[in-house]
């Protein structure tokens, strides 16, 4: 019985090697990834220009929903109320359209647009027909939501994943 108990023990024994090895990967591997993405949200909410395309009330409302939860810098907030103001949004890595302000601009937006910039729409159901719909789908990173709750989220996600994309002028 002691040899069976001895034998066990450096089984046991030999086999703590490979678990902790196998531990200490995983845990790598999960903070690998974890922390990446962390750097990434870290580096979009405090370097990243948001050009925030909107009239009237939708600034103030569009403003706050921004500002409000304190996760982006008022610094990092291009406000652009006029068509005749649409380069201001050029060093913007997102741009955040209010559709019913914009839309009859929305073609001078999508020229604006670089390839590694992230628009967002924010548009109440059914406003946007599904031709134009459809032409927003042929653009990278672009995004139409019509939650006020989900605009915060769009806006976040763009920015992690814009913060991989080049750095804008």
């Amino acid at each position: 019985m002691e040899v069976v108990l001895a034998a066990l023990d450096w089984i046991g024994r030999i086999l703590v090697v490979p678990a902790l090895i196998a531990f200490v990967l995983g845990v790598y591997e999960w903070s690998r990834g974890v922390l990446e993405v962390l750097y990434r949200l870290g580096l979009g909410l405090t370097r990243r220009k948001i050009a925030l395309l909107a009239k009237g009330d939708n600034v103030v409302s569009g403003r706050s929903l921004l500002l409000d939860p304190r996760l982006f810098r008022e610094e990092n907030l291009i406000i652009v109320t006029s068509p005749n103001d649409l380069g201001r949004a050029e060093r913007a890595d997102v741009l955040l359209v209010y559709w019913e302000d914009w839309k009859d601009h929305i073609d001078d937006i999508l020229r604006l647009k670089r390839d590694h910039v992230a628009l967002v729409i924010y548009a109440l159901p059914q406003t946007i027909s599904p031709e134009k719909l459809k032409e927003l789908d042929s653009h990278r990173y672009t995004i139409v939501t019509n939650f006020r709750g989900r605009l915060l989220n769009d806006v976040i996600v763009s920015l992690i994943a814009m913060s991989r994309q080049p750095r804008s002028a």
